[in-house]
């Protein structure tokens, strides 16, 4: 009986790994599958360096992804030995608006480096980022920011020192409310 008992406990426990393994799988071929939208890129010109694995797209170029859009002087994309996307970057008078899952960001600076495999990007000279859902702006020399996570690594200087400015006034009003009550309490006794 105890062997019955501990064979059906391995049969379970195998069945709920099996399980979970699926599942963890098929969350990663979603989110794949999501990341992978087509990209569309407009400029005035275009040159593709075949040796090098570039594409530069000069004089008023606009990548845009789904929602998410990126614009400067020049775009290039970079390609791996498969062909596949290594990075983009945004260069000149960069702007940006990028909205993925739960995050939506705007910006500029004067280069923007995109990383899609690690859905990273890193801004550099004159960056900023506006967090258009949680109303934080950052400012810096150097701005990495992980989309996957929201965390963002800023970097400033001596002359420069990193900015960072949010809104406090939900706090604020729930202070008012919660005072708001207690009076209210008061009065009724």
């Amino acid at each position: 009986m105890q062997s019955y008992i501990r064979l059906k406990n391995d049969i379970i426990t195998k069945k709920g790994l099996a399980l979970k393994i699926f599942t963890s799988l098929l969350v990663l071929l979603l989110s794949v599958a999501l990341h992978a939208q087509k990209i569309n890129v407009t400029s005035s010109s275009m040159t593709a360096e075949d040796m090098k694995k570039e594409v530069h797209f000069i004089d008023n170029a606009k990548a845009v992804q789904g929602e998410s859009w990126i614009h400067g002087d020049e775009i290039i994309v970079y390609f791996d030995e498969n062909n596949q996307t290594k990075k983009y970057q945004a260069i000149g008078t960069v702007t940006f608006e990028f909205k993925e899952q739960e995050n939506h960001y705007t910006g500029s600076a004067d280069k923007v480096t995109y990383y899609p495999v690690k859905s990273t990007y890193v801004l550099v000279g004159k960056a900023i980022i506006d967090d258009v859902i949680n109303k934080r702006h950052v400012n810096g020399d150097e701005i990495t920011l992980d989309m996957t996570t929201g965390n963002a690594n800023v970097k400033g200087s001596k002359k420069k020192p990193v900015k960072f400015i949010f809104d406090m006034q939900e706090k604020k009003d729930k202070k008012k409310k919660d005072t708001k009550k207690t009076t209210n309490k008061k009065d009724k006794k």
